[in-house]
């Protein structure tokens, strides 16, 4: 079976890329407006530019048999998801649920991307069940009941808005 992947990635690298050139667009207009832009003013703007866009750009999550990653533009962190020893929710800004398995391996993931991926979701669920069965998922069974029950609610709203039974 291939690997499942978030499938609104692009689509949200894309945005990332249109506010990050949004922006330079403006900032470099705004400078020519005024007669003050200058190679290095330039240089600076999209540095800032590049900067918005490494912040907005999203993380590209990938779930097979038995694994999960996420890969940034810079660094890939992936987690054994049928050696997993805990699930826990992260508190902040954005939700966050931290994957740990047994090798020490940590990969922090926003849950709606698990929601808005069903394919995505039942490779790591498959996963967590077989490492339950194994015994070593000792923290996050509860975590993970509530986001399947999530995922089973909006798979089952979206059925509804298709058949126009909303």
């Amino acid at each position: 079976m291939p690997p499942a992947e978030d499938h609104r990635w692009s689509k949200d690298v894309s945005a990332s890329a249109r506010c990050a050139g949004a922006l330079l667009a403006l900032l470099l207009l705004v400078d020519m407006g005024s007669g003050t832009l200058t190679w290095w003013r330039g240089t600076l703007w999209t540095t800032l530019a590049l900067l918005l866009f490494t912040v907005l750009c999203p993380a590209r999550v990938r779930a097979g048999d038995g694994w999960l990653t996420s890969r940034r533009l810079l660094r890939t962190r992936g987690v054994r998801t049928d050696r997993l020893v805990s699930v826990r929710p992260l508190d902040g800004v954005s939700p966050r649920l931290l994957f740990r398995d047994t090798f020490g391996d940590r990969l922090a993931l926003d849950p709606q991307v698990l929601v808005d991926n069903p394919e995505l979701w039942l490779r790591v669920d498959e996963g967590a069940r077989r490492a339950a069965a194994a015994g070593t998922l000792l923290c996050g069974s509860l975590a993970l009941s509530r986001l399947g029950e999530q995922v089973e609610r909006e798979n089952a709203l979206g059925v509804f808005r298709a058949s126009g039974l909303e």
